[in-house]
């Protein structure tokens, strides 16, 4: 028999790593992560931090890289790399900020931009093939849920940059 800790349960006389919140969230992060992974990279050729740099760029236009491992939630270092594979096979080029000229910004090349607008559809395939399972009302409670997990974690002074899964 086990007992309630925070709403989980814990195994009798110990920790149960298994049961342990931060665990869980991300072993799960880190598998789903790799399923897309191996679907991407088969038809893009693009590791995670890869196609993340490119999803920000996506969706946020000219970056830093400073800027793109805040999104990405990557460490700055794996970004620097995906950045130098992304300029290496020309689907990311680096512009000099109009404003600062010491800044360097990110932005897709056409190329680049292709491979992001194939990705996309397979990113929200996945998404659906993951939540099928759930209904409309179960998978919106689940983006709540996680909205306010995120925001607890920001009171407590958690940093968005921190490496994320890989």
């Amino acid at each position: 028999m086990g007992e309630e800790v925070g709403g989980l349960r814990q195994q009798r006389g110990g920790f149960a790593l298994e049961a342990f919140l931060p665990y869980r969230l991300s072993v799960i992060a880190n598998r789903a992560s790799r399923l897309f992974a191996r679907r991407y990279a088969e038809a893009f050729g693009l590791s995670v931090p890869e196609w993340r740099v490119l999803a920000v760029l996506g969706r946020f236009g000219g970056l830093s890289a400073t800027e793109a491992a805040e999104r990405t939630a990557m460490d700055k270092v794996k970004v620097s790399r995906a950045v130098k594979l992304l300029l290496d096979r020309g689907l990311v080029e680096r512009r000099e900020d109009a404003a600062d000229r010491r800044v360097q910004r990110l932005a897709m090349t056409r190329q680049g931009a292709a491979i992001h607008a194939g990705i996309v559809p397979h990113a929200r395939a996945l998404e659906a093939e993951l939540l099928a399972g759930f209904s409309a009302a179960e998978a919106a409670a689940l983006q709540a849920l996680l909205d306010r997990l995120d925001a607890r974690l920001a009171e407590m002074g958690a940093e968005a940059a921190a490496d994320g899964p890989d």
